[in-house]
């Protein structure tokens, strides 16, 4: 592939900063932290480009410029614990640059322990790579300041729900009859209360579908 520092900075210049990412600690991690590394190899040469990436039947990441949006609506802070949901370990990555602590929830064993060999190969100590079903979170890591989702979602679950500290906050994708705008949902007193942020394209995450009742003939 092409140089990938110059392909980072044309997506930092082309992509994200006309999207008003205007937080310098998100530009700065995107331009610094090699995408292709955490991503398969497969995908190297589309790791810059502005769309949504098929990692594997039923699951996307979203584009960097989307991303880096939602990482902004979380108004991450240097002292927070971080739970991450992703499909890849990149999101985590940037997320590291910026919090205190952070957990990368990914699908199964080998996405987790490719994104460890990642962070370790790029000197990222303070994310902690696991796999699970997204939707029961991580509990071991838990209370976090913050839960960030890669993807979209119809509702959040009460074992995520449960994760979030007092005043902490959830950003996702909120879709609604495949209507998407991301959102921050804050935790205050134990109940959400929900802020609309910008319209925003994302797959359905895994678990998070709403639940409907069974059609009878």
């Amino acid at each position: 592939m092409a140089d990938a520092a110059v392909q980072r900075r044309n997506m930092v210049e082309s992509q994200v900063r006309p999207s008003d990412v205007t937080d310098r600690r998100i530009t700065a991690a995107m331009t610094a932290i090699p995408r292709e590394q955490l991503l398969p190899s497969r995908l190297a040469d589309l790791a810059y480009s502005d769309e949504r990436l098929t990692l594997a039947p039923g699951r996307e990441t979203l584009p960097p410029r989307v991303l880096a949006k939602l990482i902004q609506l979380a108004e991450l802070d240097a002292e927070e614990n971080v739970l991450v949901i992703s499909e890849s370990g990149y999101a985590a990555a940037l997320v590291a640059q910026m919090a205190a602590k952070v957990v990368a929830l990914l699908p199964d064993a080998d996405a987790a322990n490719a994104a460890k060999a990642a962070y370790a190969s790029l000197a990222i100590g303070n994310v902690t790579a696991v796999s699970g079903p997204a939707a029961s979170g991580w509990a071991a890591a838990s209370p976090y300041d913050v839960v960030l989702i890669e993807g979209g979602i119809e509702q959040v679950p009460p074992a995520i729900e449960n994760q979030i500290r007092e005043n902490g906050r959830l950003v996702s994708v909120m879709l609604d009859e495949g209507l998407g705008r991301a959102v921050v949902l804050h935790k205050r007193a134990g109940l959400f209360s929900k802020r609309d942020a910008f319209q925003a394209a994302a797959p359905l995450m895994s678990g998070f579908a709403e639940s409907r009742p069974a059609f009878v003939f």
